[in-house]
């Protein structure tokens, strides 16, 4: 069994900056200590995207700095909020594509690991997610080259529609063009998503797909309502992957609700 654990939407700020009364850095070093402590034997922690809020190379410094107090390997991904240049600029390590495209593969015994892009900078509403040509076809290629690996991917933007009116405006445009894809291979078995700040299970083309909360502030439950940037202080939350013999296991742990005694029930 390996182990993997999620953190998407970080939201870095400006140290001393806050969004709703949250300090997403104290956040996410909460979040992490919480993680390793708990779970030393992970074999990854994955970032997947909106790294910070406003793409600035000061957040992006921030990160690098608590990303260099971990022994867990760190792969990161990029999100609606973030740009590319600054990112690479700050975390000149991460690995991209040959079009910069910040993708990647990462080989688990039988399982294999597909971090995507689905930043489009050039969105007029500058939230929206995008699989363009090139990026499908650097995945396919990559789950054309391991028939016999269980694929999971990783996007930023989720795979389905969710219901926030307001979030799934500014969701992935290319869904129908992905699940196609995905309709050629049958090897990926899940798929994880971030982007919406709550806890979400759904499908594409018949595939289970998860997205996980936000270490800050998370949606509210408010279906049905236009506006994206509805934002409430709920507990701080990572996800736990488990990826098995037998299938994928997702859990989510709410790192800032305190601490239960252990005790036995009669």
């Amino acid at each position: 069994m390996q182990k993997l654990l999620i953190f998407t939407d970080l939201h870095l700020l400006p140290k001393g900056e806050t969004l709703i009364g949250l300090d997403p850095g104290a956040r996410l070093a909460q979040g992490l200590a919480h993680a390793t402590e708990r779970h030393p034997d992970a074999a990854r922690i994955i970032l997947t995207g909106d790294l910070t809020h406003n793409a600035d190379p000061a957040e992006y410094a921030q990160l690098r700095g608590i990303l260099d107090t971990l022994s867990i390997p760190v792969a990161l991904m990029v999100g609606n909020h973030d740009r590319r240049a600054p990112m690479l600029a700050e975390i000149p390590q991460t690995p991209t594509t040959s079009q910069g495209f910040v993708q990647q593969v990462i080989d688990l015994g039988d399982h294999r690991l597909i971090l995507l892009d689905t930043l489009n900078e050039a969105a007029a509403d500058t939230h929206s997610g995008l699989l363009c040509e090139a990026r499908l076809e650097w995945l396919e290629e990559r789950l054309a080259e391991a028939p016999d690996k269980r694929c999971v991917l990783f996007t930023h933007h989720p795979v389905f529609a969710t219901g926030f009116k307001g979030m799934d405006w500014i969701g992935l445009k290319s869904i129908p063009e992905l699940s196609a894809l995905l309709g050629r291979h049958r090897n990926v078995v899940q798929v994880i998503s971030g982007h919406i700040h709550r806890t979400i299970q759904g499908t594409i083309n018949g595939i289970p797909a998860a997205i996980f909360k936000s270490p800050c502030h998370q949606m509210p439950m408010a279906l049905g309502y236009q506006d994206p940037r509805l934002s409430v202080a709920e507990p701080g939350a990572y996800g736990i992957v488990l990826l098995t013999d037998d299938g994928i296991v997702i859990h989510t742990e709410d790192f800032t609700l305190p601490d239960l005694d252990s005790t036995l029930y009669d």
